[in-house]
């Protein structure tokens, strides 16, 4: 059984080389990016896993310790798997930032935020920092929370900006449970930033934030105010 398993993993190799990983279905790149592991047939393990977690994107949302439990992973494997995903999520953002070298409306922010941060099991702060023109100067990530909250301060996020000489700023954070819906402490906290970005002549842009499939702007909503 384990000679079976190299084999069609060999197979798989040679498809790759000859024809290309493109035309390789999710299964199949799964199991080149396990290998061989010592306990079982990588290819089948593979495919176990795409019926489990029903399919890529829910399979990234898994953690590294819940893969590592995972007969016949352990925690090499997980880290291999995991850092596939993150390999393919950091390429993304640095095409998306090519693509949107400049911020005109929320909409531009989402498309570049949302594949980053949707599916995040923490909250994550980031801050777009923009020249006078609302290019794109460096996005950064300024803090990561607990399951249901991030906590940030002014200082981190202006800190930041005051580095790269940043004329505005425009602050970005998910909501783990998928909905951007504000409350009250996202209110209280663009307001915090406001008052911070008008002190120190760096504009809060905007306060952006991101579910796993929508947004919302609190410059839209009324709470930054131009």
């Amino acid at each position: 059984m384990k000679n079976a398993g190299r084999s069609l993993l060999a197979v798989l190799r040679a498809r790759g080389w000859l024809r290309g990983l493109g035309r390789i279905g999710d299964a199949e790149l799964l199991a080149l990016v396990i290998g061989e592991p010592a306990a079982r047939c990588g290819v089948s393990l593979a495919q176990e896993l795409v019926e489990r977690y029903g399919g890529l994107e829910e399979l990234e949302g898994a953690g590294l310790e819940e893969l590592a439990a995972l007969r016949g992973i352990g925690r090499a494997g997980a880290l291999r798997l995991v850092a596939s995903f993150e390999l393919g999520r950091r390429s993304l953002l640095a095409r998306r930032e090519r693509l949107i070298r400049k911020v005109s409306c929320p909409e531009d922010v989402a498309d570049l935020m949302i594949p980053d941060m949707k599916g995040l099991d923490r909250e994550h702060f980031k801050a777009i920092l923009l020249n006078t023109k609302n290019g794109i100067l460096k996005i950064v990530t300024v803090a990561v929370g607990s399951l249901n909250a991030a906590l940030v301060h002014p200082r981190e996020i202006f800190k930041a900006a005051v580095v790269a000489s940043a004329a505005g700023i425009i602050v970005v954070h998910n909501h783990p449970t998928g909905n951007p819906e504000p409350s009250r402490e996202d209110v209280d906290l663009t307001a915090r930033f406001a008052r911070c970005g008008e002190l120190m002549g760096i504009d809060l842009v905007d306060h952006i934030i991101v579910g796993d499939n929508g947004f919302v702007s609190m410059r839209e909503r009324g709470l930054v105010t131009p």
